[in-house]
């Protein structure tokens, strides 16, 4: 957290973990590591593909990046 903007950077991921654990790992009983990690796969790909994000104006991070939608600018 030493540069300029490195805080709200810091808020996308910090939800993005929160997301995975509470909506993934916490309701699953994983029986081994390859479990976990199949699990973890599979809620980024609903994650990225297929939850709208209200920050990203309810658009996936998908649409968002391959620039099939483009979001308003926010330097008024």
């Amino acid at each position: 957290m030493d540069g300029k903007g490195r805080a709200t950077d810091n808020i996308a991921i910090e939800r993005f973990w929160r997301s995975l654990k509470y909506n993934e790992i916490y309701l699953q009983d994983y029986q081994s590591p390859r479990e976990t990690r199949q699990g973890i796969e599979r809620y980024i790909h609903l994650h990225n593909r297929y939850l709208p994000h209200q920050s990203l104006h309810n658009h996936t991070p998908e649409a968002v990046y391959t620039r099939a939608v483009l979001l308003p600018s926010t330097s008024e």
